[in-house]
């Protein structure tokens, strides 16, 4: 499959590198290494699918251009949909022209992400009881009078994957979720968030202000715990599986750590190709954290 990739910035820079030869040119406006200055000035029979690296308010227009000439997208997180009318637009005109879209949530492939979802498969920890998941970074001041700072903040750059993840690893897909905190320290959007399941069971927290990176998710069951901290684009990830003793003591423990490159990119362009292959696309998912994302940006606090 050959790729345009379209928005040649970080993420765009990370895409060419990894796709190599596969890799027919960039479309960048704004960067003068780009090949092409607009969509329009490739021709449309060099490349098969496109990468979708561009700023929110620019992905709709582009998407759509890009589906009615019949080419696959990788778009990277999150699609938006303002209602579901521009979905089932955008549903329509892939059906028509035999193409698919996947909106890239890259952390589902992070390997102890992975392997948390076999365990629940598995249900190697028993019933669930509760999920806790934080992500969080200290890049308020980056982020400060960028395109990224507008209402919907930390919630649709961070709170994104974690919505995402508690579909594809905890079965949630679909759950609507409540706001424990919106807040707004030094941005005009949104910059740390807390939201949970109606039920209260999964509880996500997100932010700009965490001024050390950090990543976690917590898993407690009938039978055991699950417990990951890290991600591999910032060195070594920990999971640590604790199985109940009864009818109490201390609990026997198992310690994986991974230290290898992020194998979360390449892994995301090998389940976009099965998806192309397969004719699907991730419309109802991108629905689904659309609404969710919207929602918790206006709604009353819980």
């Amino acid at each position: 499959m050959r790729y345009l990739v379209v928005g040649y910035g970080n993420i765009g820079a990370k895409r060419r590198a990894l796709l190599g030869d596969r890799c027919i040119g960039t479309v960048d406006p704004y960067n003068p290494e780009a090949d092409y200055a607009d969509l329009e000035a490739c021709p449309a029979d060099r490349y098969d699918a496109a990468v979708l690296a561009v700023p929110n308010h620019v992905k709709i227009p582009q998407l759509e251009f890009l589906l009615d000439r019949g080419k696959h997208v990788l778009v990277e997180k999150p699609l938006v949909f303002p209602d579901g009318s521009v979905a089932a637009r955008l549903a329509h005109t892939a059906r028509a022209n035999g193409a698919v879209w996947y909106t890239s949530y890259n952390f589902r492939f992070e390997p102890h992400v992975v392997a948390i979802r076999r365990l629940l498969a598995e249900e190697a920890v028993g019933t669930v009881y509760r999920v806790r998941m934080f992500y969080g970074n200290g890049t308020a001041a980056n982020v400060a009078g960028t395109w990224r700072d507008d209402h919907l903040g930390v919630l649709q750059d961070l709170a994104s994957h974690l919505i995402d993840l508690a579909g594809w690893a905890f079965g949630r897909f679909g759950t609507e979720f409540l706001v424990w905190a919106r807040e707004a320290h030094e941005l005009r959007g949104v910059d740390h968030c807390i939201l949970a399941t109606a039920d209260r069971r999964v509880v996500l927290e997100c932010s700009y202000l965490s001024w050390k990176n950090r990543w976690s998710i917590e898993v407690v069951g009938s039978r055991g715990t699950l417990q990951m901290e890290g991600l591999t684009k910032w060195g070594p990830t920990v999971l640590v599986v604790q199985r109940r003793r009864l009818p109490s003591g201390v609990p026997e423990e198992e310690r994986d750590v991974v230290s290898l490159p992020d194998p979360t990119w390449a892994a995301d362009i090998v389940h976009f190709e099965a998806m192309a292959a397969a004719g699907q696309t991730s419309c109802d998912n991108d629905l689904w954290v659309s609404r969710t994302l919207l929602h918790a940006a206006s709604c009353p606090l819980s």
